[in-house]
């Protein structure tokens, strides 16, 4: 948990400008207008930017590197999580750099509850890519499935701090504010 908290602190900072250079240093999953997608997925209505920032998340600059990423997707689109593991742990061992990388095998891990597992590659998403939103959304209900619902709070509303379109994320937050509430 303290390691989890640690990782949210540095994406908190970097959502707040502190730490803004070690964003434009990602090897893997950075594009010269990320920074401007991102001011545009703030102010925009519809959060059609949101696609566009994903693409370059998946973007590892190989094409054998991006065929590996693909089979991981494909394996976990077709019920297969484990052998979407072993693409994707392919695909790390030789780019170890890529985020986009972890951040699908730790949602293949999450398909086989392997809960620790996610949470290992979800740390090392963000500590290569302290705006990826997708990874931070799956921190929170992995979060809020251990019954850790401050944490999980916290991831949420970062999100919505880095995409406020971010598919159900105003419900996420409402239904662990609720479950605190109770609690309190």
């Amino acid at each position: 948990m303290l390691k989890t908290l640690k990782i949210l602190a540095v994406s908190a900072a970097i959502l707040t400008g502190a730490c803004a250079s070690a964003a434009q240093d990602l090897r893997y999953g950075q594009a010269p207008h990320l920074d401007a997608l991102f001011a545009t997925l703030q102010s925009e209505s519809d959060g059609s930017a949101e696609g566009e920032i994903v693409l370059i998340f998946r973007q590892s600059g190989s094409d054998a590197m991006d065929l590996l990423l693909s089979r991981g997707y494909d394996a976990m689109a077709s019920g297969d999580p484990r052998m979407s593991i072993w693409h994707l742990s392919a695909l790390i061992d030789h780019a170890p750099d890529f985020a986009e990388a972890y951040n699908a095998r730790a949602s293949a891990f999450f398909d086989l509850g392997e809960y620790g597992l996610a949470m290992n590659d979800i740390h090392v998403v963000l500590s290569l890519n302290p705006r990826h939103f997708v990874a931070l959304a799956g921190l929170g209900v992995i979060q809020e499935d251990l019954g850790h619902l401050e944490e999980a709070l916290i991831a949420y509303k970062m999100v919505r701090s880095l995409n406020p379109h971010f598919n159900s994320i105003d419900l996420s937050i409402e239904r662990v504010e609720s479950q605190l509430s109770i609690l309190h």
